[in-house]
């Protein structure tokens, strides 16, 4: 298993500017972790920080799957997937699935704002050591 928490970072097309926001606030816990993040997100957040990601590929694109993908192989600890529910994704079945995926294998998922900032002051606080057994 993996010696550092890593960390996911997803964002609907409506949601990358409040996440982009979100790794700026919270770029110095960050920069503690491996980070993860689909495609265009991963992009925005290095532009604007100086935070080191892991880009996969866009959502639609499969970069969903890729990140349930390190899930199942226990690569990734926490996920941030500030999801947009008042409009409609051609991918929703890869959403919900690694949404699933973070259910079956008790990875904490961050849906909105408020919850990703619960589950970053835990992650902080070493609230989520026990991943590292």
């Amino acid at each position: 298993m993996h010696k550092i928490l890593n960390v996911a970072l997803i964002a609907h097309d409506n949601k990358k500017d409040t996440l982009v926001n979100f790794c700026i606030a919270y770029e110095a816990i960050l920069s503690k972790y491996g980070l993860y993040a689909t495609g265009t997100t991963g992009k925005r957040i290095m532009d604007e920080t100086r935070l080191d990601i892991h880009r996969l590929a866009s959502g639609p694109l499969g970069g969903d799957q890729q990140i349930g993908s390190l899930i199942v192989n226990k690569e990734i600890d926490l996920v941030i997937f500030l999801r947009d529910p008042l409009t409609a994704q051609a991918h929703e079945p890869d959403i919900q699935a690694l949404i699933r995926l973070c259910d079956v294998y008790s990875v904490p998922i961050a849906t909105n704002l408020a919850s990703a900032e619960i589950f970053i002051r835990a992650l902080n606080d070493g609230e989520l050591n026990w991943r590292l057994d």
